[in-house]
């Protein structure tokens, strides 16, 4: 396993819409293992397979508490079949958008189909924390960030200070 580099805001690639995996192999297997160390080490909850610059429909996700034992989650072509009725707010973050929280309404709960690391077909019931990872972890494979759930003031004041600090830091390279 080794970690990836995430790609960071305003990389284009972050817009772009993730494509299906057509078979699950050894490379998808590692590519998962390789994310999983990724974001344990940022610290993060989840990541998608385009915030380390591959456009393919895979995320992974642990939501369990610092002091539990790890319980990663490995998706492969995520599709949400059922969102709850219920719209609660979470103060999101994101390891595209470094420092950057946004507080974004989305259904409490919600039930997924997806493909394990085995290759076989799942389906999850998910509530709280974990439907809200897995709302933000696909909309990275649709090409949408948290950002996007903000006033276009506020977005475009984001987008021009990561687009400022990239420029800095190329011309300290």
């Amino acid at each position: 396993m080794s970690k990836l580099p995430i790609i960071i805001l305003p990389a284009p690639l972050l817009r772009a819409k993730s494509a299906p995996i057509e078979r699950v192999d050894d490379d998808v297997r590692r590519l998962a293992a390789d994310m999983l160390e990724t974001m344990y080490a940022a610290p993060g909850i989840g990541l998608a397979a385009i915030q380390v610059g591959v456009q393919r429909r895979l995320l992974v996700l642990d939501v369990s508490e610092k002091e539990d034992e790890q319980n990663p989650l490995v998706m492969i072509n995520p599709e949400i079949v059922k969102l709850g009725d219920e719209l609660v707010p979470y103060e999101e973050g994101c390891l595209s958008i470094p420092d950057v929280r946004v507080e974004i309404e989305r259904p409490s709960s919600l039930t997924v189909r997806f493909i394990d690391r085995e290759g076989r077909p799942q389906q999850l019931d998910a509530d709280g924390l974990l439907a809200t990872a897995i709302q933000h972890e696909i909309d990275h494979l649709d090409g949408r960030l948290i950002i996007d759930f903000l006033s276009r003031l506020k977005r475009d004041m984001i987008v021009r200070r990561f687009k400022k600090q990239a420029r800095l830091d190329s011309e300290s390279t």
